[in-house]
């Protein structure tokens, strides 16, 4: 088929990505105005107020003013604010508007003529959903209290006021002011600490100072911040483990491919443009599986496996580097450009670091995975070019933009092949680099490039229509097929013990867990648990897979292991699947409902929100 050369294209097709031609897309899940004035760079002057559980200070924002006569429109969500003020220290006149859910209230500053910069002293309220206090029972050391942020997708502004769009991008400089003997943690470039700080008087606590700045211009929702008792092992001069001390010795174990990980990376989509990648193991009560903050990836400790088996959650942050950080989804009905691209990417790099049958594996469980979830899913849901006017962010959060939007462009390589698809991926996110693209936008470049593309698949098809296109291209996995093979033995009535399994990866092992029968009986469950050890095992995708089984087998050895896990994990793929299946039955909400209320001031926000409807 025809190819134009991606770098003639680009040249073309996405000059909107030249400094100085920044677009403002509208963006359903923001009340800021970027299009008349727009913050370009945030100053954050911060205290950590533990005991309070709220942070403290001052946020001065450099502005651009399109539009000489607007007011400054901010996002916040139950900030307390205190003041507004110029750069000359004059009071400025400001108004909160309306509640509006959980997408908070404008914040509207009257500028004065000429003003470009703007200060607002505030802090955070009790409830902020993007902070995480955590008390010392809840860490590994058990000594120190410990902090974590979570902004993605909208929840930035709950602890600092500023246009929280994907959209808007700004550099940040922050110091911050924390109890001494702990480390501060934030996602920018340059790191300086800590420096003492004199004591406000005789009774307040010793603290320290803290500065950072990120010179590369990123969404709101990638500035980040870690407070706690931290240590860190170098694996290369540009990547570090970070870890509370008594969990840093496995993870940088677990982890030590990082640097290799990195350079296979460059090799594929372009020069790693951020400086520093490091990664760091936060508590448990983490939502996520890991998020993907600038220089500094976030992951829970539940990716210690002990043998390096779901390294690929690295392979996937370290991709959003170059998909998500770099090239930003431009509105979150946009989030499979991030998250599409990156499962792509991730793939990529484990085929070249690990071999193309493990990638294959990883690439059918996910494909499994997504057929059930397709079936569960509302079609609006199932949509990648999906409209979310109405809804928040979080409601659209599904395996589709992962795994639907990787299959997109799986499909796209099978059109046009590699060789030609790899050059026009590199040229997307350098041309594009620091700004923020539609899915409209890829799509010109994408037909820009292959203007044949539409006789090999129909694109809007997968864009803008529900479900799975016909044509989407399926994985094999030889290893997979050995699993069905063993599976329909066990269904011929052979025993267990006598399973040929051997040698078994993590992938196999969840294929495995997840095609056994239903109603198998508690005996049966006795005895795999007893032939295989699942409810002892140490990887936490195939101890899940176990008690979601168990639930579902009313396998009640499993109980305690059960509540131990949900009242000590948050992540929210987790603990999603495991309250639904114990809802499931009148018996099992009584007892879901239980457990919740013990562990949800444990969880964060991101995955206590979610689960809140489940028990409504």
């Amino acid at each position: 088929m025809s190819y134009r050369s991606p770098l003639t294209f680009a040249a073309a097709g996405l000059l909107a990505c030249a400094p100085g031609t920044v677009s403002t897309p509208v963006d359903n899940h923001s009340l800021a105005r970027p299009d008349q004035v727009r913050v370009q760079h945030v100053s954050l002057d911060l205290k950590l107020d533990f005991e309070g559980q709220r942070v403290h200070g001052r946020a001065t924002l450099g502005l651009e003013r399109i539009d000489t006569g607007a007011p400054l429109i901010l996002d916040t969500h139950e900030l307390l604010i205190e003041a507004v003020r110029g750069a000359d220290g004059g009071e400025r006149q400001w108004t909160l508007g309306e509640e509006q859910g959980r997408l908070g209230c404008a914040l509207t500053i009257q500028l004065v003529e000429d003003e470009d910069e703007i200060s607002v002293i505030y802090s955070s309220g009790p409830g902020a959903e993007a902070l995480q206090f955590l008390a010392p029972s809840q860490t590994d050391g058990g000594r120190q209290p410990f902090l974590f942020t979570q902004g993605q997708a909208i929840l930035t502004r709950s602890w600092i006021p500023l246009q929280d769009s994907p959209a808007v991008r700004a550099t940040y400089d922050a110091t911050i002011r924390a109890p001494r003997g702990l480390t501060v943690l934030m996602s920018a470039g340059s790191r300086n600490g800590p420096t003492p700080v004199l004591k406000e008087s005789a009774d307040s606590a010793p603290t320290d100072l803290w500065r950072f700045r990120m010179e590369n211009a990123i969404p709101s929702y990638l500035i980040a911040l870690a407070c706690g008792d931290l240590a860190s092992h170098d694996v290369s001069e540009r990547c570090a483990i970070w870890a509370e001390p008594g969990v840093l010795s496995s993870a940088a174990a677990e982890f030590a491919d990082v640097e290799r990980m990195v350079q296979s990376a460059e090799g594929l989509f372009g020069a790693y443009q951020w400086g520093r990648y490091d990664l760091l193991v936060l508590p448990p009560a983490f939502p996520y599986g890991g998020m993907e903050n600038p220089t500094l990836t976030f992951l829970t400790p539940t990716t210690i496996a002990g043998d390096q088996s779901l390294v690929s959650i690295i392979a996937h942050e370290l991709a959003h580097s170059w998909s998500g950080n770099l090239v930003t989804n431009a509105t979150w009905e946009d989030f499979w450009l991030n998250e599409g691209f990156t499962v792509y990417c991730e793939g990529r790099i484990m085929e070249e670091l690990y071999g193309k049958e493990r990638a294959n594996m990883e690439g059918l469980l996910a494909w499994q995975n997504l057929e059930q979830e397709l079936k569960a899913l509302e079609p609006w849901q199932t949509v990648l070019n999906i409209d979310l006017a109405g809804h928040h962010p979080d409601d659209g959060f599904s395996g589709v933009p992962y795994n639907k939007g990787a299959l997109l462009l799986k499909r796209v390589e099978e059109c046009v092949g590699r060789e030609a698809l790899d050059p026009v991926l590199e040229e997307w996110f350098s041309a594009g680099s620091f700004q923020s693209r539609s899915t409209d936008e890829w799509r010109k470049y994408l037909l820009g490039a292959f203007p044949d593309l539409p006789e090999q698949m129909d694109l809007d098809e997968w864009l803008d229509a529900p479900g799975l296109p016909a044509d989407a291209p399926r994985p094999v996995s030889d290893a997979l097929t050995k699993v069905d093979g063993e599976l329909q033995r066990l269904a011929q009535g052979v025993a267990p013990a006598e399973l040929d399994c051997v040698g078994w990866v993590t992938g196999q092992w969840l294929r495995f867990l997840n095609g056994l029968p239903a109603d198998m009986g508690v005996k049966t469950m006795a005895e795999f648990d007893q032939t295989f050890g699942f409810g002892a095992s140490g990887n936490s995708e195939i101890l899940f897979a176990w008690l979601r089984l168990a639930i579902r087998e009313g396998y009640t050895d499993a109980d305690a292991s059960l509540e131990q896990f949900l009242t000590t994990v948050g992540r929210r793929k987790f603990l999603m699947p495991l309250y639904e299946e114990l809802c499931a039955t009148p018996e099992g909400r009584a007892r879901a409902e239980v457990i919740y209320r013990k562990a949800r001031p444990g969880y964060h926000a991101v995955s206590a929100i979610s689960l809140d409807k489940l028990f409504d």
